[in-house]
C-alpha cells in the first residue's frame, strides 16, 4: 500500500455490544483521487467515516488522516472538509448566516461564504432557512460548509442523496474538478452507477473488507460493471479480502 495515504485504516474493529459494526478493516486512502466507500445499508460505512473523523472510537485498531489520530491533527479542521449528517449546520438559521457562523469559528472572512455559495450553486438562494431548504439543496449546503477552509481532503457521507439529475451530473463534475487540483476525495454512495462514473478507487466492506483498490482493476478482468462485482464480492460469506 502508498506510503503516502492521506487516510489509513489498520486492524480497524469496532464493536457496539454483541453488534459488530466493522471487523478488522485494512485500507488507504490515496492522495489526488476520489475514492468510493461502498457497502449495503449497515454495512458499516458511515461508522468507519466517524471512526476516521475521532467521532467514534474503534474497539480495536487505528485510523489516521495524514498520519495522524484527527483529534491530534494540526489544523484539522481547515485540512479535513466534512459533509455528513449531525457534523455541520445549524438548521433553524438561514444559509448565508450558517455558513457565516461557521467561517468565522474556522477564522475566515465572510467573503469566502459568499464564494463557497457560488461554487456550489447556491448564491441567491442562500436566504431561506437551512431546514427549509430541499434535500438537494441542504446537499449543496453542507458541501459548501465543507468546502469552506479550502480543505485538501474532503470526506462526504452520501452527497448525491436528493439530487436531480442534473445536480447529479454537477456533482460528478465539480469532485472531479476537485481531485484534477490535487485534492483528495472519500465519499460514500448506494448509487452504484454514478459512484462508476466518478471514482477513481473503490473500498467495499460488508462489515469486514471485501475489495480495496483501482476501480478500473475491479471491472477490467471480467468487464462486468462495478454493479454485478458489487454483489458478487458482498454476497459471498467468506471473509477473504481482495487487494490490488
Amino acid at each position: 500500500m502508498s506510503q503516502d495515504a492521506v487516510a489509513r485504516f489498520r486492524g480497524v474493529t469496532k464493536r457496539f455490544g454483541s453488534t459488530t459494526a466493522v471487523e478488522d478493516l485494512t485500507f488507504d486512502v490515496r492522495p489526488g483521487r476520489i475514492t468510493g466507500l461502498l457497502g449495503s445499508n449497515g454495512a458499516g460505512k458511515t461508522t468507519s467515516m466517524r471512526i476516521l473523523l475521532g467521532l467514534v472510537r474503534p474497539t480495536e485498531g487505528e485510523a489516521t488522516v495524514f498520519g495522524a489520530p484527527y483529534h491530534r491533527l494540526d489544523r484539522a479542521a481547515h485540512r479535513v472538509g466534512v459533509s455528513m449528517d449531525g457534523v455541520n449546520s445549524f438548521p433553524t438559521v438561514r444559509g448565508h448566516r450558517d455558513l457565516r457562523i461557521w467561517a468565522r469559528m474556522l477564522g475566515l472572512p465572510d467573503s469566502r461564504v459568499d464564494e463557497v455559495l457560488e461554487l456550489v450553486g447556491l448564491d441567491g438562494r442562500s436566504n431561506r432557512r437551512v431546514k427549509d431548504y430541499s434535500t438537494g439543496m441542504r446537499q449543496r449546503h453542507a458541501l459548501a460548509c465543507a468546502l469552506l477552509a479550502d480543505p485538501e481532503f474532503l470526506i462526504l457521507d452520501e452527497p448525491v442523496n436528493g439530487l436531480d439529475p442534473d445536480g447529479i451530473r454537477w456533482l460528478r463534475g465539480f469532485l472531479r474538478s476537485l481531485a484534477d487540483e490535487g485534492r483528495t476525495i472519500l465519499i460514500s454512495s448506494h448509487l452504484l452507477s454514478e459512484v462508476e462514473q466518478t471514482v477513481d478507487d473503490v473500498v467495499i466492506i460488508q462489515r469486514t473488507l471485501r475489495y480495496a483498490g483501482p476501480l478500473k482493476d475491479l471491472v477490467r478482468e471480467s468487464g462486468d460493471r462495478l454493479e454485478e462485482r458489487f454483489f458478487e464480492l458482498i454476497g459471498t460469506e467468506t471473509k477473504g479480502v481482495v487487494h490490488v
